[in-house]
């Protein structure tokens, strides 16, 4: 018998987060762990009337692709992803890595030299988005490697997760649209003004978003949601941010991470763990050294950070910012292969201010 949380993960997936509708070609990707959570997807794309197309990976194929693979075969762009973006009206992904570890002793240069290449993919993808012709969403399935990295037992993990997903309410889809409410509360509040102010320990950091749009994210792309996000001004980030939980990128992780900004550039970056990688990522191409989003975490049942950013970048209390693209329906104009979020943490005396008004103070809203 499948568990009745995975159930309502799909459930979610499928009726909150992409509205899967008859005729809609939908994509359903993961790696072959999550096939219990694919399943379930599968089968409620065609209660919806979709028609679904199955991506299932093997667990060794990424890694194996990155390290034999030749330089043509790096830069190569399968014809079936060419298709996809151009043609699908979904997409769920759910990552399902039983080694979170497998890509950290691939050269970056070679996953910069693939992400490069696959640029316009993400491009294209994030234009159809936009403009509302592509609706996206991006959950995980627990796996042992999660767990660990959580620093968990897998059960209790998946209770964790589950929870965070709101897949253990009675009607889980009903509760996504309730938790929606609060976070386009506070993005509505935002928006329109000029300034974000945000202090803390090690961090000291002026942010422009006159022009932008904040976006509330309620469900709709990442499960478990819960944040608001912009494109910062591109040229604006002025001051020090210190990062205080670990980020991976490619399989690698830095952690102890600071970064200092004039005129919207990191100017200087260093880590306590991983700064080669950290600088080499940095060095990926003229945008990668810009603020492509500044994001503000709502969801306090994410309490502690767990290793994996879809669920760290939405911890209540936490802010991240993610150096390279912008999500073009925030206004941002940042070009860049790559995007990578890193989680600063306010809830021990921490404090925002959007143009001299106080959002936040100890990781809790005041307005």
């Amino acid at each position: 018998m499948r568990d009745p949380r995975v159930e309502n993960l799909a459930r979610i997936l499928v009726e909150h987060s992409t509205q899967v509708r008859e005729g809609d070609v939908c994509t359903i990707e993961g790696g072959s762990a999550a096939e219990p959570l694919l399943q379930a997807v599968y089968e409620q794309v065609l209660e919806a009337g979709g028609n679904p197309i199955v991506q299932m990976a093997m667990e060794e194929q990424a890694p194996a692709f990155l390290q034999r693979a030749s330089d043509e075969q790096l830069e190569w762009v399968s014809p079936t992803s060419e298709w996809i973006v151009e043609n699908a009206d979904v997409r769920i992904a759910v990552m399902a890595s039983q080694n979170t570890r497998a890509l950290s002793q691939i050269e970056p240069q070679r996953q910069t030299r693939m992400q490069a290449a696959r640029q316009h993919l993400m491009s294209r993808m994030m234009e159809r988005s936009a403009a509302g012709e592509y609706r996206w969403a991006l959950t995980l399935f627990p796996t042992h490697a999660y767990a660990a990295e959580a620093r968990m037992s897998l059960s209790h993990y998946e209770d964790f997760y589950f929870g965070a997903c709101l897949a253990t309410e009675h009607d889980p889809v009903a509760a996504w649209k309730r938790q929606s409410e609060e976070t386009e509360r506070l993005a509505e509040w935002i928006e329109g003004r000029s300034e974000v102010h945000v202090t803390g320990e090690g961090t000291d950091l002026k942010l422009g978003i006159e022009g932008r749009t904040f976006i509330p994210a309620g469900g709709r792309h990442n499960m478990p949601d819960g944040e608001f996000f912009t494109g910062p001004v591109e040229d604006s980030a002025e001051g020090e941010v210190k990062f205080h939980l670990p980020a991976t990128y490619g399989g690698r992780e830095v952690a102890g991470v600071r970064f200092r900004f004039r005129e919207g550039e990191v100017v200087d970056a260093t880590a306590e763990k991983g700064e080669e990688f950290l600088t080499q990522m940095l060095d990926t191409d003229d945008g990668a050294r810009r603020l492509g989003e500044l994001g503000i975490g709502t969801n306090y049942g994410i309490t502690e950070g767990t290793g994996e950013i879809l669920l760290d970048e939405k911890i209540g209390g936490t802010v991240h910012l993610a150096v390279g693209r912008s999500y073009p329906e925030t206004g941002g104009a940042n070009e860049s292969a790559i995007h990578w979020d890193m989680i600063c943490d306010l809830r021990r005396g921490g404090q925002i201010k959007v143009d001299g008004k106080t959002l936040q103070n100890d990781g809790r809203f005041v307005v």
